[in-house]
C-alpha cells in the first residue's frame, strides 16, 4: 500500500514536487519589458560593477542548491544521480515550507569527486548556498572541504552535519536530566561514515573529550595502529583502546549513538552500559535497538531514535532549514562550527520551553514537557524557526562569515512574518503590550491551558497574570506541568477586601434585585470577582470564558464595569486573516439585531480599533444592496448608519449600504459606483449577528482564514471573553490585546489629568 501511494504522490496531476512562481507582476506589456527586454539590463550593469548586489535585484539571497550524485541515497546506496532526483525534490519542498528558502534540485551524473567539484564551482554564483546531499564517503569529505575552501556561500553537507547538530542537541538534554557532565562522559559511535565522524567532530567540541570517545565501522572499532578499512576521516579518532568489538567498548559507556545499522546493539550491551544510559540508536528505518526493547532492558534510559512513531526523534528537518535561514539572511560567506553549535544550543534550549497546543494537535498528544521522552523540539513545532535562525545568525556576525549585520530582534519579527499574516498580527499585539506590561486576572486559574498561557505572558513580558482559584491547587499544577512562573494568586473567600468588594456591588445592583447578602455570594464567583477586582483597581483587566459559556462571562461584566462611557452598547470584533490580508468583522458575537443607532456604534469602536494596528480603516457597512439598489427598511437601516457616523466621525473612511463582494473587490467600485471613496473595505460592519456570525465561520472553515478573537469592544472597564476550548497561544494573544486595552485607557485618563 505505501509504495503505491507512494508512487501516486509523485505522480498525480503535475509530476514531482516543485514549480517556479513568478514574484512579480506579470500582467502588462511594462511589466515585461521590466522584467526581460530592455529593463533587466540596468540590474546586470549594477551587478557587474557590485556583485553583492546580485543579492539586491536577484533570487540569490534567497536560493539553495540541493545537489548530489546519487552515490548515498537515503540508506539506499548508490543508485545514480538521476534516482536521486524524488529525494532532492523532497529536500528542496522541506526548505520551503519549514523556513521560506527557496531551492532547486541539481543531479550531477559523475562519481568523479573532482569532476564533481567543478560543476558546482561553476554553477555557485547561482545561489546564495550548497546543500551536499547523499553522497557517500570518504568522498564526501573531500568534496565539502574543497568547496568551502574555493567558494564564498555556505557549504553543507547536511548527511553529516545535519545529524550532528540536532544529536548535539539532544546530548545537552538528555546530559541534564540524567545530571551528568559532557566532560566526564564515555561515549561510543557505531558508524564511520559521513554522519558518524561529523557527529564524533562536532560532539567534541560541544565538549566530549576525545579521548573518551570510541568510533566504530564496520570492521569493530578504530583504534590506533589499526590498518584495514581506514582513511585519514576516521585516522583522527583512532582510540587508544583494548576494546575491538562493541560489545568490549561499550562496557561502562554513558552514551551510545547508532548510525549503522539495524539490531546491532544487544540487551546485553545496553545492560553493560553506565547507570542512567543515553542511547541514540538513529538507523532508519530499523534502530540499532528497538525503543521498546532499549526501555525494557534498561528503563532508567534515555532512548531516541530516528523514527517518527517514538519520542525523540532525532530528525534533519529541525537544522539544515533554519541553519540557512540564519546564513542567509546575513549572506554568509560559509557556516562554521559555531554557527552549528548555535543551532544544537538553540533547539536544546527550545525543548525546556511549554508546547504549544497546535503541536500537542499536529502529533496527537494530550500533554508533552521536558523529559526523558521529550529532549529535542518536535519538526513541526513553527517556533523553531524563531529560535535556531536568529542564533545561527549571531554566530555568523560574532565569526566574522556574515557579509552584512542585522539586528537580532527586529530580524525575529521579520522571521514571525514569514510564518504568516496571522502571526505577524499577532507579534505586532504583543510587542505593544510589553511596552508596558499590565495586571491580567484570569477567572478560571485552575485550568492547565490557563497556567500554561500565565507562564508564557510572564516570560514574554505581555503582563503580570493574577491566577483566581485555589491556592493548593494551582501551585500543583504549575509544578504537575513543569512550569516556570510565579504568578499572584488570588482565592476569593480568602481575600481581604471581599466585603468592600461586595458593598460595591450592591451599591451598583441595589435597585436591581441584588441584595447585600447576594452580592457577598456573587463576589466569592470568579466571574463577578474578576472584574469588580478591575472595578476596584486591583487589576488592569480581567480575562474568561475558556469553561463558560459567552454570556455567563459577558452578563456578570456588564453588571460590575457596565459600558464605556459615551457608548450604548458592546460588540464583539474579529481580526480576520485572508490570503495575507487583514479583515476586521464586526459585530459577530453580541447585538443580535442591532439598530442604525447600534450599527453606527459599533462601526466606529471597529474603526479606532483598527488603528491601534497602525492600519487606516476603510468601513463598508454591508447589505444585501449597493447603493440604494433595493430599497427595504433593513438596507435602509444601513444606510442610515452611514449618516449616523459621516456625522460623528468625519475622519472615518466609510461607506454602505453594499454589498459584501463590492466592498472587498475594488474593480467593482471603479466600474459601477466610482463615486464611493471606499475600495478594497478592511473593516466590515454586518447588519446583525447571525450574517456576521455565519459569515466569519465559513470563510474560517471553507476558505482557510485565519479567525483571531472574539475581541470585546466597548466595556466600562477591560474585559475581555474566551472562547470555550481556546488553545495556550489564543489565551496569550487575548491577554495581549486586554493589555493594550488597559494602556490606551490609562494614557487616556493622564491625558485628561
Amino acid at each position: 500500500m505505501l509504495r503505491e501511494d507512494a508512487l501516486e504522490y509523485h505522480r498525480k496531476g503535475r509530476p514531482g514536487k516543485l514549480e517556479i512562481v513568478p514574484t512579480k507582476p506579470m500582467i502588462t506589456q511594462r511589466d515585461l519589458s521590466l522584467a526581460y527586454s530592455p529593463g533587466v539590463a540596468y540590474p546586470v550593469l549594477e551587478i557587474e560593477k557590485d556583485p553583492d548586489l546580485a543579492y539586491e535585484y536577484t533570487i540569490k539571497g534567497n536560493l539553495v542548491a540541493v545537489i548530489s550524485n546519487g552515490t548515498a541515497i537515503l540508506g539506499l546506496g548508490d543508485r545514480g544521480a538521476l534516482a536521486s532526483k524524488p529525494v532532492m525534490e523532497g529536500k528542496a519542498v522541506l526548505f520551503k515550507k519549514f523556513a521560506d528558502v527557496d531551492a532547486i534540485d541539481i543531479e550531477v551524473n559523475t562519481r568523479d569527486p573532482d569532476e564533481f567539484i567543478r560543476v558546482v564551482q561553476a554553477i555557485a554564483p547561482t545561489f546564495g548556498g550548497i546543500n551536499l546531499e547523499d553522497i557517500k564517503a570518504p568522498e564526501c569529505f573531500y568534496i565539502e572541504e574543497t568547496l568551502r575552501a574555493t567558494l564564498d556561500i555556505p557549504v553543507f553537507h547536511d548527511d553529516q552535519h545535519g545529524t550532528a547538530v540536532i544529536s548535539a542537541a539532544a546530548l545537552l538534554n538528555a546530559l541534564e536530566l540524567v545530571g551528568k557532565r559532557i566532560d566526564e562522559i564515555k561515549v561510543v559511535i557505531n558508524g564511520a561514515g559521513a554522519s558518524g565522524i561529523a557527529c564524533a567532530d562536532l560532539w567534541v567540541k560541544l565538549g566530549v573529550r576525545k579521548e573518551n570517545l570510541i568510533l566504530l565501522d564496520t570492521k569493530g572499532v578504530i583504534y590506533k595502529g589499526r590498518k584495514e578499512g581506514m582513511n585519514p576521516y576516521k585516522e583522527r579518532f583512532a582510540a587508544d583502546t583494548e576494546a575491538r568489538t562493541l560489545a568490549e567498548a561499550i562496557r561502562g559507556a554513558d552514551v551510545f549513538l547508532g548510525l549503522s545499522v539495524a539490531d546491532v546493539l544487544t540487551p546485553e550491551m545496553v545492560k553493560s552500559m553506565a547507570e542512567r544510559p543515553i542511547i541514540f540508536a538513529l538507523a532508519n528505518p530499523d534502530p540499532e535497538i528497538r525503543y521498546e526493547l532499549a526501555k525494557e532492558v534498561r528503563p532508567d534510559a534515555i532512548v531516541a531514535t530516528g523514527r517518527s512513531d517514538y519520542p525523540n526523534q532525532v530528525n534533519n528537518v529541525l537544522g539544515f532549514p533554519f541553519i540557512f535561514r540564519g546564513a542567509l539572511d546575513v549572506r554568509a560567506r560559509a557556516i562554521n562550527d559555531e554557527m552549528k553549535l548555535a543551532a544544537a544550543r538553540a533547539l536544546a534550549a527550545l525543548a525546556r520551553e511549554d508546547v504549544p497546543d497546535s503541536v500537542l494537535k499536529a502529533y496527537g498528544l494530550e500533554t508533552l514537557r521536558f523529559g526523558p521522552d521529550y529532549i529535542i523540539p518536535k519538526p513541526l513545532d513553527p517556533r523553531v524557526m524563531l529560535w535556531e535562525a536568529p542564533a545561527v545568525a549571531q554566530a555568523a556576525m560574532e565569526t566574522g562569515v556574515a557579509r552584512i549585520h542585522i539586528d537580532v530582534e527586529e530580524y525575529r519579527e521579520r522571521l514571525a512574518a514569514r510564518l504568516g499574516k496571522g502571526t505577524q498580527v499577532m507579534r505586532f499585539i504583543i510587542n505593544k503590550a510589553k511596552a508596558a506590561p499590565k495586571r491580567i486576572a484570569f477567572g478560571e486559574g485552575e485550568e492547565p491551558k490557563i497556567l500554561r498561557a500565565a507562564a508564557l505572558i510572564q516570560e514574554e513580558g505581555i503582563g503580570r497574570p493574577i491566577l483566581i482559584g485555589r491556592p493548593e491547587v494551582i501551585r500543583r499544577r504549575i509544578e504537575e506541568l513543569g512550569l516556570r512562573c510565579q504568578p499572584e494568586i488570588v482565592y476569593p473567600p480568602e481575600f481581604p477586601r471581599l466585603e468592600e468588594y461586595a458593598q460595591r456591588l450592591y451599591e451598583k445592583r441595589q435597585r436591581k434585585g441584588v441584595t447585600l447578602p447576594l452580592a457577598r455570594t456573587l463576589m466569592r464567583e470568579p466571574n463577578y470577582f474578576g472584574p469588580m477586582m478591575v472595578e476596584m483597581g486591583d487589576a488592569d483587566a480581567f480575562i474568561s470564558g475558556l469553561t463558560y459559556d459567552y454570556p455567563a462571562v459577558i452578563r456578570p461584566a456588564l453588571q460590575v464595569v457596565g459600558v464605556r462611557e459615551g457608548m450604548r452598547k458592546v460588540a464583539g470584533l474579529y481580526i480576520m486573516i485572508v490570503k495575507e490580508k487583514v479583515y476586521f468583522f464586526t459585530d459577530a458575537t453580541v447585538n443580535i439585531e442591532p439598530t442604525a443607532e447600534d450599527l453606527a456604534e459599533i462601526a466606529i469602536m471597529a474603526a479606532d480599533f483598527a488603528r491601534r494596528f497602525d492600519i487606516e480603516p476603510r468601513v463598508a457597512m454591508l447589505s444585501f444592496s449597493n447603493f440604494g439598489s433595493t430599497r427595504h427598511p433593513l438596507s435602509e437601516k444601513v444606510r442610515q448608519a452611514v449618516e449616523i457616523v459621516r456625522q460623528r466621525r468625519p475622519d472615518i473612511l466609510i461607506d454602505g449600504e453594499m454589498q459584501a463582494d463590492t466592498a472587498v473587490v475594488p474593480e467593482i467600485i471603479e466600474e459601477r459606483y466610482p463615486f464611493s471613496r471606499v475600495k478594497d473595505a478592511n473593516v466590515l460592519v454586518f447588519p446583525d449577528l447571525e450574517a456576521a456570525n455565519v459569515s466569519y465561520k465559513l470563510l474560517q472553515r471553507l476558505g482557510n482564514a485565519q479567525a483571531i478573537g472574539p475581541i470585546l469592544l466597548g466595556m466600562g472597564k477591560p474585559v475581555h471573553v474566551l472562547q470555550t476550548g481556546d488553545e495556550v497561544q489564543d489565551i496569550v494573544f487575548i491577554a495581549a490585546i486586554a493589555a493594550l486595552d488597559a494602556q490606551e485607557r490609562a494614557q487616556a485618563l493622564a491625558g485628561v489629568r
